[in-house]
């Protein structure tokens, strides 16, 4: 009975040091198992705050008899206020923006336009892409060397603003961006005045961006 428990424990001992041996031998020649490690938040993390100067050349169309040509000068501030994190087309992130407004009109009834925009950008970014396609649109107001007397002239200074746009970012560094895109722009004074002919603008528009 002795010699059957004794070997009842040799044969226990001998099970566990096999085990024992294998397990070396699995950690030393098997290798380990790959890790997957999931992208983590600050992957995409778009900067915060951002400014721009942007000018355009706009054409008028749809408009009174006067044909206009009209420069465009923005300095816009933009704030990161969204981002969308897909593996879609969708990839991007929202930013609100405010823009002051300098238009000096080389052909047309007015002489200048000065005022103010806001509204928000959506930019479309995929991985390791340069290039940052863009949709933008935003109301505001501000004041126009109005000449109700000339026939098809603006009905008084006080005039809103519409704006859209739509473009490519190309991304110079971490800092600096390049865009370049096309402009519309609507100015009424909202029917303050009778007549209220309003302006409908079309134009390329292109910009440097200084981002932070």
């Amino acid at each position: 009975m002795k010699r059957s428990y004794g070997s009842a424990r040799m044969n226990y001992a001998r099970a566990w040091a096999i085990l024992l041996f294998l397990s070396v031998c699995r950690e030393l020649f098997g290798g380990t198992a790959e890790t997957q490690v999931e992208p983590v938040a600050s992957d995409f993390n778009p900067h915060r705050i951002e400014f721009a100067l942007e000018t355009g050349y706009l054409f008028g169309a749809i408009n009174p008899p006067a044909d206009y040509q009209i420069g465009a000068l923005f300095l816009t501030e933009r704030i990161r206020c969204g981002v969308i994190r897909s593996d879609s087309w969708l990839r991007g992130y929202h930013q609100f923006y405010i823009s002051a407004i300098a238009e000096p009109v080389f052909k047309g009834i007015e002489n200048h336009y000065f005022g103010f925009n806001v509204g928000f950008r959506y930019n479309f970014v995929q991985p390791h892409w340069r290039f940052v396609p863009y949709i933008s649109g935003g109301v505001g107001a501000g004041g126009i060397d109005s000449h109700p007397e000339v026939p098809g002239g603006q009905g008084q200074d006080f005039t809103f603003n519409i704006l859209s746009a739509a473009g490519i970012s190309y991304i110079v560094n971490d800092h600096w961006k390049v865009d370049v895109g096309a402009l519309y722009q609507h100015l009424s004074n909202g029917g303050q005045t009778d007549p209220n002919p309003s302006l409908n603008l079309f134009g390329p528009q292109v910009g440097v961006t200084y981002s932070f």
